[in-house]
């Protein structure tokens, strides 16, 4: 890498950087260590695709998350680096990427990688109270470093299987009388909604908890991660979010068919819903059933905002909204259906796009949008900017605080993505008009099968195009892209 008077091209771009951030948010989110810092309320939602009121489908009935969204940064191009929660996670909260220390094999965070400096790990060692509540990393062995206390995961429902409704229950005592030890263990009814308060599930009970937790920190500087389960499977939420969505208005997906020209290693026969109570164990979802599935994640998106809503309203009676960053995540995406498949663990745009924004004191894009490719490793290195500390050495993410400022600023060339299938692994890289794909053997890196979706003309992904003979300056264009990597995307 090249000098520039005796600095490295890199430090003197990250110094740059830096400065520009420092101009645009001034005073206390660039105070010395002290009490001034801001807090970060730092919200995960399980397997929230895009699909929310402020990401233009009206359809949704989001008005909580909606409101976060107006009063922060929207990010349309965010991704995940592994669409799947155990490795979403560990990447996003190490700020390495899944590669690292095989992360990819979705075990925990401090196996795979021992001395990681996680994300919580470093808000405490700089005098933040950390704590964490429900579902942050997917491992628990991942919660016991980094925390002021320990971490509470809400009890309750039904033999902690997830379902509430006594017909639920009956179904599944049938359904094992008449096939023993055919379901995956713990795992009932696909969903259900019953006439209960929002605190008969666990997201209920967790967004009570946060309220509690927010009333005893409010005087110091907190890093609270608030982690709500719901939309994940199965899509279980009280009768009065099943009630905001007409079942006659449920539509099914507009292309429900393998994308002509994918190749094998890029599909999936959505097992992990298929371990459900009434799911057909292989071909396809019927329409009926599909349209309950839909109508269920739909209601579990709204339950979960409106528990997201309860906290941001805490949050603001406690007077704590002026000097607390606060930063909303899913940690994938997930498939209703689309491309005949369901649930997530693909290289596909429905499954790495997945949702973020951020509110945070001072910033000049209050409620407005970017189309900037950002990347979930990248939330690390922004809130130590934001928050004034020093960002460790080893983070594979770029800080998009400057975007805080001025959204439509040039920024990376890609957003990469990975998803591994037995001996090969899937590198994707989403640029600003392409989905490009190579599928390589993991210890050879010889190349298995290639993908490439021109969003452009063919924004659902439906044909891969990498065969075609007038891409195949394009296809050897992007090769070359993917090969340099996160580096040589940066801004």
């Amino acid at each position: 890498m090249g000098k520039l008077d005796g600095i490295t091209r890199r430090g003197f771009l990250e110094s740059a950087t830096l400065a520009t951030v420092a101009a645009a948010f001034p005073g206390r989110l660039w105070a010395e260590k002290s009490t001034s810092r801001p807090n970060v309320l730092f919200i995960a939602v399980d397997d929230l695709r895009p699909q929310l009121g402020c990401y233009g489908q009206s359809h949704i009935h989001s008005p909580s998350i909606d409101r976060l969204a107006s009063q922060g940064l929207l990010f349309e191009r965010a991704y995940c680096q592994q669409a799947i929660c155990m490795a979403s996670r560990a990447s996003l909260l190490s700020g390495y990427r899944p590669d690292k220390g095989k992360i990819y094999n979705k075990g925990p965070l401090y196996e795979c990688i021992p001395d990681a400096l996680s994300l919580n790990k470093h808000f405490l060692a700089n005098g933040y109270e950390t704590l964490t509540m429900g579902k942050i990393y997917h491992h628990r062995s991942d919660e016991k470093v980094g925390w002021s206390r320990e971490a509470y995961h809400p009890e309750g429902e039904w033999e902690g299987r997830g379902y509430l409704a006594e017909d639920s229950k009956e179904m599944v005592r049938e359904y094992d009388r008449q096939h023993p030890n055919a379901r995956r263990s713990g795992l009932g009814p696909a969903f259900e909604g019953p006439d209960v308060p929002d605190d008969a599930y666990i997201d209920g009970k967790l967004a009570q908890h946060a309220i509690e937790e927010l009333n005893r920190v409010k005087d110091r500087p907190f890093f609270m991660a608030v982690g709500f389960k719901k939309p994940h499977l199965p899509f279980n939420a009280p009768k009065r979010y099943w009630d905001l969505y007409d079942p006659n208005e449920i539509e099914l997906a507009d292309n429900p068919f393998v994308p002509k020209g994918a190749p094998e290693e890029a599909l999936t026969t959505w097992g992990e819903l298929r371990g459900y109570v009434g799911m057909p164990k292989e071909g396809d979802m019927p329409n009926d059933l599909a349209r309950q599935l839909i109508h269920g994640y739909y209601a579990c998106v709204s339950y979960t905002d409106a528990q997201v809503g309860k906290v941001l309203d805490e949050l603001g009676r406690l007077g704590l909204s002026d000097n607390t960053i606060v930063v909303l995540w899913g940690d994938h995406g997930w498939k209703l259906g689309e491309h005949s498949m369901w649930c997530k663990h693909t290289n596909f745009e429905l499954d790495t796009h997945s949702t973020l924004m951020i509110s945070a004191p001072g910033m000049g894009s209050r409620g407005k949008k970017t189309r900037a490719l950002t990347e979930f490793v990248d939330i690390y290195p922004t809130l130590c900017d934001l928050c004034g500390l020093e960002k460790p050495e080893h983070l594979e993410g770029t800080s998009f605080a400057p975007l805080l400022e001025n959204p439509d600023r040039p920024w990376k060339k890609a957003a990469f993505s990975q998803y591994p299938r037995g001996d090969v692994m899937g590198y994707s890289m989403r640029t600003d008009r392409y989905r490009y794909t190579e599928w390589q053997k993991i210890k050879s890196h010889e190349l298995v099968a290639t993908e490439l979706y021109d969003h452009q003309t063919d924004p659902d992904e439906n044909v891969n195009a990498a065969g075609d003979p007038e891409n195949a300056e394009l296809v050897k264009s992007l090769n070359g892209m993917l090969r340099e990597g996160y580096e040589g995307a940066r801004p």
